[in-house]
């Protein structure tokens, strides 16, 4: 009497399918909730509470972009370039580049609101972000902390601290966010959740102005 081999053809494809979808559904949630998108989201927000009116919208605007698409661009232009494969960066010895630009970049976005007399939230909320890319810079030279994953608690927390303690429900976001960079393999669990505290902590200067 002869044994009869399992078949494993429908449970690889299966699993095949199923990392897939995993996959795709990852791609998607990391593309949607990059940092470009979530601070467009957020810092009009966090000016419309800053000043108290709408007069505090562009202010935001004007974070949103020094803060997410101007980096964004600068990836953009360097990918087309060839330096990169796209905008993941996943060799973190490649990223002190686009850190630099980032600093810059928000470096003059408060530059404008301070002499523009911009509401001293969205100000203060510019330079929480200054900090936490010098402290993302520091740590990236040793480790590859998930930017997204500050970007996005950042964004929550400081919604949080400005509007309502409601907004800590955002962080849900986050963990999306954790997820997905976790599933694409751009990071491990304890970067991404290292880059969420780090973001976490940038609504603590709130309390101290």
């Amino acid at each position: 009497m002869t044994g009869t081999a399992p078949d494993t053809t429908t449970d690889n494809t299966t699993a095949t399918k199923a990392g897939t979808a995993d996959a795709t559904g990852a791609r998607l949630v990391t593309d949607v909730l990059q940092p470009r998108n979530t601070l467009l989201a957020g810092m009009p927000g966090i000016g419309l509470a800053a000043a108290g009116d709408w007069t505090g919208l562009p202010w935001g605007l004007l974070g949103a972009v020094c803060a997410g698409i101007v980096p964004a661009s600068y990836i953009e232009w360097e990918r087309r370039r060839g330096t990169w494969g796209d905008r993941h960066v996943v060799d973190r010895r490649q990223r002190a580049p686009i850190f630099l630009v980032i600093l810059g970049s928000i470096g003059a976005g408060a530059a404008v609101m301070l002499l523009g007399h911009a509401p001293t939230g969205i100000l203060v909320a510019m330079l929480a972000l200054w900090a936490m890319t010098v402290v993302l810079l520091a740590v990236n030279t040793v480790w590859k902390i998930s930017v997204d994953s500050a970007v996005a608690s950042a964004v929550v927390a400081m919604l949080a601290a400005v509007h309502s303690p409601w907004w800590l429900a955002g962080h849900l976001v986050v963990v999306a966010v954790c997820w997905s960079r976790v599933a694409l393999a751009y990071h491990s669990v304890a970067q991404t959740v290292a880059g969420a505290g780090l973001g976490a902590a940038t609504a603590a200067v709130f309390a101290l102005r």
